[in-house]
């Protein structure tokens, strides 16, 4: 229960008071669900909020805004940070928090065929979107940094 105040009350508030795996995980909330930004766009807004240069990796694209020659096949957007150590557990608990708030970010459905559990995964679920939208969500730890992501693929995504 105070794990579950703590962690609503580092979302509640501009991340630069927290740890690093605070801010990241505050800030990937705060910026990564939100629809119709670019690249630089994202940057600036974590930026805004955690100085720069960011104190975590950030990747991110849009492919339905901006060419991105790097993203796999069938995926339109990503947005991932990652940061030192393992903080998998907050993780889950604020993203489990920010996928609950209004509105909700769609409802659990089976991974679809693109994504799969690696090595370090801690979570990993599909959500169905407006529009014919599919998200996969994914938090893990990878080479001992801790990364949380949302990936969006398109409506048709099964016939690309």
């Amino acid at each position: 229960m105070i794990r579950a105040l703590v962690i609503s009350a580092v979302l509640a508030t501009p991340a630069a008071a927290g740890t690093v795996a605070e801010q990241a995980i505050a800030t990937f909330n705060a910026v990564c669900f939100k629809a119709g930004q670019t690249a630089d766009q994202a940057r600036s807004r974590m930026e805004a909020r955690d100085g720069t240069p960011l104190p975590y990796t950030l990747t991110f694209w849009d492919r339905s805004l901006a060419p991105a020659p790097q993203a796999p096949t069938r995926i339109e957007r990503r947005c991932e940070v990652s940061f030192a150590g393992d903080h998998t557990e907050a993780a889950i608990a604020a993203l489990r928090t920010q996928m609950a708030r209004p509105p909700v970010f769609g409802f659990r459905i089976d991974l679809p065929e693109t994504h799969a559990p690696q090595t370090g995964t801690a979570l990993i679920e599909g959500r169905e979107l407006l529009r014919g939208r599919i998200a996969v969500v994914h938090v893990g730890l990878r080479e001992g940094e801790t990364f949380i992501g949302v990936d969006r693929l398109p409506d048709g995504w099964e016939d690309s």
